[in-house]
């Protein structure tokens, strides 16, 4: 049984198809019960703690309201509350929250710390977002493509931008359920090599294909789904003016989203920038199902959440 959700490389086939389908069972209960309780009240008097070092919207809601609905109880705690590495270490914070809660979900600047928080903690630990990942979102996004296309072998997916945590999760969860991934990037900005790498063998493991290259139409080209996130990310802040030229010509607009195919989705992990990444026509326009991957956050997790308690 899956023990931490670090990475969305750690989940087999198997595993990710399993959580897929309980989401979507998940999430025709939430919409047959009008967003309301699960039934049973499976994590009645169990405790997620949010340890969260960065501002949140849909990954801090997504869990308390996931938690409220299954019976149990969200801790938001800030970096005001913790201050995780200076208040107390990580290794102290995780020892403490073993002994109150059930799992902890953590949102940290640098990868460590939640590799930190896993090897010091008994209970499950989830990666809310790191520097290096963002494998709950990458559930939200397959889940919301397998209910666009229904099979996910084979289907292309184009990702235009920051080779950045983001992109590093789509490509190993997208590798290891056989998506083919078309990423295009400025030639400073590619994926870590070592994700690659870890991508690529899962690739060869499920008959996809992955492709990486600095030309955006080429990237784009046919795809069913193409995919974009912000120029710079949280705590980048202060690369913004000299990222923006080198970035500027991966910009998804009406013109690059006609070169995929006449089916294909748009698709944004939110929050957007508009007028940069990605233009207002496409982003509210008829291709973009960026609100359908936000609400699937919201079922994915609970997914998640039940499988590693074991529930």
């Amino acid at each position: 049984m899956l023990q931490h959700y670090l990475s969305a490389g750690d989940l087999s086939r198997s595993e990710a198809e399993a959580l897929l389908d309980r989401a979507a069972r998940l999430k025709a209960e939430f919409r047959t019960n009008g967003g309301g309780a699960h039934a049973g009240l499976p994590l009645q008097g169990k405790t997620l703690a949010l340890v969260f070092e960065k501002p949140s919207l849909r990954t801090r809601v997504a869990f308390e309201a996931g938690m409220t609905q299954l019976g149990g109880h969200g801790s938001y705690l800030s970096a005001n509350d913790i201050d995780m590495g200076g208040r107390e270490s990580v290794p102290d914070v995780a020892r403490n929250l073993s002994r109150w809660v059930q799992a902890i979900a953590a949102r940290v600047f640098k990868h460590a710390t939640v590799e930190t928080l896993a090897r010091y903690a008994s209970v499950p630990v989830i990666n809310a977002l790191s520097d290096r990942e963002h494998p709950c979102q990458a559930l939200a996004d397959v889940l919301t493509l397998r209910e666009h296309f229904g099979a996910l072998q084979g289907l292309r997916l184009a990702y235009v931008g920051d080779g950045n945590n983001v992109c590093h999760s789509l490509l190993l969860l997208g590798a290891t359920l056989g998506l083919d991934l078309a990423v295009a990037c400025p030639p400073d900005y590619r994926p870590d090599p070592e994700i690659l790498e870890r991508a690529e063998g899962l690739a060869r493991a499920s008959g996809a294909r992955i492709a990486i290259s600095a030309a955006p139409a080429e990237a784009v080209s046919g795809a069913d789904a193409v995919y974009t996130d912000v120029w710079t990310s949280m705590g980048q802040e202060h690369e913004t003016a000299r990222r923006r030229p080198s970035f500027a010509p991966y910009q998804v607009n009406p013109a690059l989203m006609a070169r995929a195919a006449p089916r294909a989705v748009f698709m944004h992990c939110l929050p957007a920038h508009r007028g940069e990444e990605v233009t207002a026509e496409v982003i509210d326009g008829p291709q973009s199902v960026v609100f359908e991957q936000a609400e699937n956050r919201l079922h994915v997790q609970k997914a998640l959440i039940l499988s590693l308690l074991g529930v």
